[in-house]
Formats: structure tokens, sequence, C-alpha cells
């Protein structure tokens, strides 16, 4: 059996809208904050959780669902039929909000919606592919994903020029194409009923928690980490680059698409190299070059991080922290095409929701803490936003540590022809 790269590049499609849709508010929404809403920066990093604490209370519950639900159409489409749409409205009427409450409402229909349908969307890539071509499916559908956030960053920023409200508008079209793309073409395999008494979310966290070999738990904690100190730098960045680095925000958005472009073109690469040399030791060469990379970020002054290098087509100008955003780039790839990869393949196919949902639960506990940890180390710095990049190489290394001691994850045999 070989990997379907049709499928696969198919499936991609509907990262590619979830990633749009968080690009674009990832590096927008924090600009309405501070400057249309005069909003301080400890509060803006609590907004930019709500989207996290609203997924962490759907995301993982909204898996173990999806791995007991039978329709017609399939245990995993009946979320994106539902999510998608909703998502899409409610995200093109964010820029139009001229007060807090409607604002907040907006953004609100937003994460609850985005959160319904992203584990079904994300565990369709196991439900279709075989353990040992999961780290490469999976670097295929991050492809797709950051092929998203060079579209929200980079285009982002050209139409954010133009009128702010351009660049979520383009959101909320692509997001209903790309979702229309996988209800269309992407058929889920049939599926026998699952055993009667199938552990739920929480008793799977237990079971984890209890586990003499502690790989699971050990992985899940890494997975905590790494994504703490990347969302610490990620819900500020664009702020960062205005207040510390005295740059346009939209030019801010287009160095993160900087970094997007180089983890789309090494996001399968990433996926062989965890099939080829192992999942976890990719990961971890991955991680010590990230930290290493926001180290030196850290330490170099704005006026040297600003220098400009190169001007390429479609990025624009290359300053000396686009080029070293560009090798956190690849790092970053290293480590996130492998991971959702070793956590399925810890379990049975039948709770490839419920541990796609233990993932998302680690993720998204991450996605809280990281924010709220940039917004007070900013604040109690004297509004210094260079306290992010001190922040996130502590993470990042605590992660590579943590995932030092996992024992399992790696790709499984394919069963023998007749099993």
């Amino acid at each position: 059996m070989k990997l379907n790269y049709g499928k696969t590049f198919l499936l991609g499609f509907g990262f590619f809208g979830v990633s749009i849709i968080w690009g674009v508010y990832n590096a927008y929404v924090p600009i309405f904050l501070a400057n249309k809403f005069s909003v301080p920066p400890a509060l803006i990093g609590f907004f930019m959780t709500l989207d996290n604490i609203a997924a962490l209370l759907i995301q993982p519950p909204v898996g173990a669902w999806s791995d007991r639900l039978r329709t017609p159409i399939g245990r995993r489409m009946p979320f994106i039929l539902i999510g998608a749409p909703v998502g899409a409205v409610a995200f093109g009427l964010i820029p139009l909000a001229a007060a807090v409450p409607l604002f907040v409402a907006c953004t609100s229909t937003l994460i609850l919606s985005m959160a319904f349908w992203r584990t079904p969307v994300i565990a369709l890539m196991p439900d279709i592919t075989p353990s040992p071509f999961r780290s490469q499916a999976n670097g295929i559908i991050n492809f797709m994903g950051g092929l998203g956030s060079i579209v929200s960053f980079i285009g982002g920023a050209a139409l954010y020029k133009m009128n702010p409200a351009f660049p979520f508008w383009l959101g909320s079209a692509l997001v209903l194409l790309s979702a229309a793309l996988v209800l269309i073409f992407i058929r889920e395999p049939k599926v026998h009923e699952a055993p009667e008494e199938q552990p739920g979310l929480v008793r799977s966290l237990v079971e984890v928690a209890k586990d003499q070999d502690k790989s699971v738990i050990r992985m899940l904690l890494a997975i905590f980490l790494w994504f703490v100190g990347y969302q610490a730098i990620e819900a500020f960045f664009t702020l960062y680059a205005q207040k510390h680095l005295g740059m346009h925000e939209a030019d801010g958005a287009r160095l993160l698409g900087q970094l997007s472009l180089f983890f789309v073109v090494f996001a399968l690469p990433a996926g062989y190299l965890g099939g080829r040399f192992g999942r976890r030791k990719t990961i971890m060469s991955g991680l010590g070059l990230i930290g290493l990379v926001v180290v030196v970020i850290a330490a170099l002054p704005a006026a040297t991080l600003t220098i400009p290098l190169a001007r390429l087509p479609v990025l624009g100008g290359v300053p000396v922290i686009g080029l070293l955003l560009m090798a956190a780039g690849i790092a970053w790839a290293m480590v996130n095409i492998n991971s959702l990869p070793m956590v399925v393949d810890m379990t049975v196919a039948a709770r490839v929701g419920t541990f796609t949902g233990l993932y998302y639960l680690a993720s998204t506990l991450a996605a809280i803490v990281g924010p709220n940890i940039s917004g007070w180390f900013i604040q109690l710095g004297g509004a210094n936003y260079n306290m992010v990049m001190v922040a996130a190489p502590v993470f990042f290394f605590a992660a590579l540590a943590m995932i030092a001691g996992v024992r399992r994850g790696e790709a499984q045999p394919m069963p023998a022809a007749g099993d």
C-alpha cells in the first residue's frame, strides 16, 4: 500500500481553511484591540486565549464524539458541514464591529464554530492513512496549512493596507471553498461499530497518566511546553514588530509569512525525515534549532534585526530577523509535522479521534498559557515587547528534555497481506 497523494492534498484543503482564519485572526485582532479599542497588553494576552479556552472545552470531547458518531456521510463530515459556514460568516463580520460588545460577539461565534470542526477534520488524516505514511501525510496537510498561513500573512498584509476588512473577507471566502472541497471529494472509510465500552476522553487521560511507560504523558507534556513557547511569540508578534522593531503592523505579519513559507517548504521533507530517521529524533532536532534561533533574536538589538538583506518576489524585504524566522520555520516543521502522528500511533484505530483530542487538549492549554505569559512579561517589563523572545526558549528547551524520555509513537509496520 502507498500513500494516496491526491486524497491527502485534498484533505489538506481543510487545514488550509483553518490556517487562513487563524493566521489573519492572530495577526490583526491584537492590532484592533490595541489601536481601535485601547486594550492594555495583559488584557490583549487574555483575549487572545479566549479561542483556546473554548477549544479546550470543545475540541477534545468533539474528537471523542466523532469516534462514536455514525451518519450516512461519515463520522467526521457533519462537524465540517456545520462549523465551517458559521465560522466563515462570523469571521467576515469582525472588522466591521465598531463597538466592543459586537466585536466580542463576532469573535466568540468564530471561536466556538472553529473549535467545533477542527478536531474532526484533523482526525480524517489518520483515518485515511496507514501508520507508516502518517508523518508524510501530515507533512502534506501541514504544507497546505502553511500555504494558508502564507496567504493570510503575505496576501493579507497587502490587502490590509488597502482596507483592514479585506483579509477577513478573503479568509471567509477561502474557508468556505476549502471546506467544500473536503466535503465533495473526500470519502471517509467505512468503520465498524466501536466496542460498547470504548473509553472517553477523561478515562483516556486517566489511563495515560497511570501508564507505567509514561511515554504518552511525556509526549503530551512536551507538546504543551513547545506550544507555550510558540504561542507566546505568535500572539504578540505583530505588536512586537510595531513596538520593538519599529515596523508597520502589516510588515510584521509579512515576517510571519516568511516563517510560514519556510515551514511550507520544509513540511514534506520534515515528514520524510521523521519516517527515515525517527519522529522523536526529528522533533528533538527541531526543538533545539528553534530554541537557539529565538535566543539569538532576543539577544540582538532591534537595529541589527531590521538590517535589510534582500528583496524577494512575494516575500518582499527580508531583514536579518526574516532570515532567522526562516530558520525557525524549518525547525517548527520538524517539530509540528511529526508530533500528531506520534500521538495517534500510541493508540488503536478506534480511538484516533480521542487521542487527536488529547493532542489538542495539550496544545490548546498551551495556547491559553502562552499569550498570558507574554502579556504579563511585557507588562512587567515596562511594555518591553522583546520579553516575548526572552521567555519562549525556556519552554522549547524544557520540551526537548521531556520528549527525550518518550519511547513510543514511531511508525508501525504494515500488517501482512491477509491479516
